[in-house]
């Protein structure tokens, strides 16, 4: 007998009002189709998780759930980012579904992509990662600047897999394993690859957003990306180090050169080179110093323990 999935999507949400009628009627139409294909059961929902926003998005969320029961609410008592949304929505519904599957709320993940999610489920996968089949609709800049990432985080030494964001599905037994994770420096995309088990992979093309606008400008993306980097990986130290011996060693090439230049006699003023050595030692040193400090605040936020999210309000 096949094996039925009760399966609920999460959508983290900030000032999504302009497109939470859409996505609820696109995923409640998918939710009756899965249904009646008996891919789902009867008891799988939709559960939105509105990150501290500022205009209409509760009260929509709210409505949703007051006409149809398969819609789920969480507040969050104030923003706390996607990744604490998204992380708030997964751990809040693990204990009640055989499976999740997360996406944005912007409709540029495609919806019917849940259907294959499913089906790699049942054949046992735990992971199942949603990922871009091409970037032809992207321009130049941002295709150029998403391989720039991907290879960064590689060479950094962050596991994650390439053109996927968060549109993923994941089995209570994943869900189970994601939740020994206790840091509160969040990077999902980098932590989820370290769960293990079996995975898979669903490959789709990703639309434009359906209304409003993105909530990761350049700006953002640059300190989400660092975020991984720093949260996963202390190659940039290593890095520090490794630097630190080469200036060294240059330094003791230097020092014998400058040693013999001045026994035989042929010592000129260099008010230059020693300009441009204490400018690079300088800057190399506040770099140092910077990197070095990101890692001790990170120490510091993770020992003091504090919640990654507070739940103000949930609407089962």
């Amino acid at each position: 007998m096949e094996k039925t999935c009760t399966l609920y999507f999460v959508i983290p949400c900030y000032n999504e009002e302009e497109v939470l009628f859409e996505i609820a009627k696109r995923l409640s139409a998918k939710l009756d189709f899965l249904c009646k294909q008996n891919k789902i059961s009867e008891n799988s929902r939709i559960v939105f998780v509105d990150d501290g926003s500022h205009d209409r998005t509760w009260d929509i969320i709210s409505s949703f759930h007051e006409k149809d029961k398969r819609f789920r609410g969480i507040k969050l008592s104030r923003n706390r980012g996607h990744q604490n949304a998204l992380l708030a929505g997964l751990m809040s519904v693990k204990d009640e579904c055989d499976a999740v599957i997360s996406m944005d709320a912007d409709l540029q993940d495609d919806i019917d992509a849940s259907d294959e999610m499913i089906e790699l489920w049942k054949k046992g996968n735990d992971i199942v990662y949603g990922v871009r089949g091409s970037r032809k609709k992207d321009g130049a800049l941002k295709r150029m600047s998403a391989r720039a990432y991907y290879r960064l985080l590689s060479f950094m030494g962050v596991e994650v897999v390439y053109d996927h964001a968060d549109y993923r599905l994941l089995s209570k037994r994943a869900l189970d394993g994601l939740a020994e994770f206790k840091e509160v420096n969040l990077f999902l995309r980098g932590i989820v690859p370290m769960i293990g088990y079996n995975t898979a992979k669903v490959t789709y093309e990703r639309g434009e957003r359906f209304a409003g606008k993105s909530k990761y400008p350049l700006k953002k993306m640059l300190k989400f990306a660092w975020e991984g980097i720093s949260s996963l990986s202390i190659r940039p130290i290593r890095m520090i180090t490794a630097l630190g011996f080469l200036i060294f060693g240059v330094s003791i090439i230097m020092l014998s050169y400058f040693l013999i230049r001045h026994f035989s006699g042929a010592t000129v003023p260099g008010w230059t080179s020693i300009a441009v050595s204490v400018w690079a030692i300088g800057g190399l040193q506040l770099l140092a110093i910077g990197i070095i400090g990101e890692y001790i605040g990170k120490m510091y936020l993770e020992t003091k323990r504090r919640p990654r999210y507070i739940i103000e309000k949930y609407l089962k």
